[in-house]
């Protein structure tokens, strides 16, 4: 009898330290599954995180005004950074009316984050932005003599020209991007140049979208898919502002990164540089 009342013990004691055991493996089970689910979030937010690229022409063409070096563009392109900018873009034109040549030479070693530099890629551009090697050169197709980019790349008219400076791009370590509109058959040929992204132009999304926000992100959405589906990293840019930007982003998937320069200045005007790259910052959240 007392044996046996010995043996019942033992085996209570072995049961219960069995199920402490087993409760502490399920705990541990359970953090680790959660542990891996959050990295997991995090690893997918990182994904789709759309970064934001100042452009700082404006403050070059007010630099410019006066034949002097107020505002300090290095200054400020460093300002931006300090305040949250991911990226600064600059589209040095031939005229210089703006940027300049040597302030792209200037800026390339000061910058902390991303350097892209737009522009046509004619000799003189070419050979400026393999010597500066920027992260990204974003090819548009402007005439020497324009205001501004009004339309996006004509690909299969240029394919062999846009591919053979992808190639240029690609063999000095720069990312591609070639700016185009939103027309499938033209983001499909844009994947054939060996690009590594195209830049949606985005006026048509702003001139639209006072009036019929749904109809104006429409077909940017598609291209969106479009672009994906063709292993196309995706920018956009051209008038984007604090009025558009939050609805763009939430309808266009798998946006990489806005290139933003004129609105973002003008805001800055009235708001200031630092909580207006905020403002900006939060309507890619």
């Amino acid at each position: 009898m007392l044996f046996s009342t010995v043996n019942l013990f033992v085996f209570l004691i072995i049961t219960i330290n069995f199920v402490l055991l087993f409760q502490e493996d399920n705990k541990f089970h359970t953090h680790k599954v959660r542990a891996v689910a959050n990295i997991a979030k995090i690893r997918k937010k990182r994904r789709n995180m759309t970064t934001l690229s100042v452009n700082i022409n404006k403050i070059a063409t007010l630099r410019n005004a006066r034949g002097e070096n107020r505002p300090c563009l290095l200054d400020v392109a460093l300002d931006c950074e300090r305040f949250g900018a991911d990226g600064i873009t600059v589209h040095p034109r031939p005229d210089e009316r703006h940027v300049k040549r040597t302030d792209v030479f200037a800026l390339k070693p000061a910058l902390h984050t991303e350097f892209n530099i737009e522009g046509y890629p004619s000799a003189d551009f070419m050979e400026m932005v393999l010597l500066v090697r920027p992260a990204q050169v974003t090819l548009v197709p402007d005439a020497p003599d324009a205001l501004t980019s009004s339309a996006g790349w004509n690909v299969a008219a240029n394919m062999d020209f846009l591919s053979e400076t992808v190639e240029r791009l690609h063999n000095a370590g720069i990312r591609s991007s070639i700016f185009v509109d939103t027309d499938p058959d033209n983001i499909i040929a844009a994947a054939k140049t060996g690009t590594d992204r195209v830049e949606l132009y985005t006026k048509p999304y702003a001139d639209l979208y006072p009036r019929d926000p749904e109809k104006a992100v429409a077909p940017f959405a598609e291209a969106a898919k479009v672009a994906r589906n063709a292993g196309l990293g995706l920018n956009a840019g051209h008038d984007l502002s604090l009025e558009n930007l939050a609805f763009f982003h939430s309808r266009v998937m798998h946006l990489n990164e806005v290139s933003i320069g004129h609105a973002l200045i003008c805001d800055a005007l009235y708001l200031g540089l630092e909580e207006t790259i905020r403002r900006y910052k939060n309507a890619l959240k």
